[in-house]
């Protein structure tokens, strides 16, 4: 199933970002632009999480026994929590079964998409034939089932993203005691996330890529859940939309 939109808090952005390349995961070694407000930083000090990721809306697992950080000089380590979290084995899977579940539906409103683009091309083909009381018949249908097909995407939209939200947060919650024991294991003292949405940009303006802990994470969970990679996904044919109501089929993002 397409991705229905996921304009819908940050928390609804991590499949987004799940699925993209791993240049994601890639901290350039270079200022970066702040134009947005800035993103909430994860830190792990002396092992214990202090306010995890807002952009999550989490709340901090605590330390794993035993796992307290060596006193000495501050070791700073970056993440992009939520590229992790989506790029994790786990994570492709779950998009992936969500997707295939959404399909019926996703062809279901390309179906209605496609009656209407047919009727509107009848209309206006026969238009000049027709009777004003006909001709405005016609119309009327058109608009009413474009309304019809735009609540049903919208529906649709609404409950993908829900259905999404909810899995990657558990997912996120479970990354987070990898993160942390990763943290304690290897002397870090503070974790940042580096994490970039369109409602928040990071706030670190510059990072070496030796301090980046994404790849090391993601296969550190990988290695913990013992969830398989997943195949390649085939092509997808792009839906068509609607020209006069600005409804649209959802698109993978």
């Amino acid at each position: 199933m397409s991705a229905l939109g996921m304009n819908h808090g940050a928390q609804r952005q991590l499949i987004a970002k799940g699925v993209q390349h791993d240049q994601k995961t890639k901290l350039k070694e270079f200022p970066i632009n702040m134009k947005r407000s800035v993103s909430a930083i994860c830190l792990l000090a002396c092992g214990l999480a202090l306010p995890a990721l807002a952009q999550t809306s989490m709340p901090s697992a605590p330390a794993p026994a035993g796992a307290e950080a060596p006193a000495g000089p501050t070791k700073v380590a970056v993440i992009m929590f939520e590229a992790a979290v989506g790029q994790t084995n786990e994570g492709q899977r779950d998009f992936a079964q969500l997707q295939t579940k959404y399909q019926p539906k996703e062809a279901a409103l390309k179906a209605q998409n496609d009656e209407i683009e047919t009727l509107k091309k009848q209309l206006q083909t026969a238009g000049a034939t027709l009777s004003d009381a006909e001709r405005a018949s016609r119309a009327k249908t058109i608009d009413e089932k474009e309304k019809v097909l735009q609540r049903s995407a919208q529906e649709a939209q609404s409950d993908f993203q829900s259905e999404m939200g909810d899995t990657m947060q558990t997912l996120a919650q479970k990354v987070m005691g990898v993160v942390q024991k990763y943290a304690a294991q290897n002397g870090y003292t503070i974790v940042l996330d580096a994490s970039q949405s369109q409602q928040q940009q990071s706030n670190i303006l510059w990072a070496s890529e030796s301090t980046n802990i994404t790849k090391a994470i993601i296969d550190a969970y990988n290695a913990q859940s013992g969830v398989p990679a997943q195949a390649p996904a085939a092509p997808r044919t792009p839906t068509t939309t609607p020209h006069s109501s600005g409804t649209k089929t959802p698109q993978k993002q």
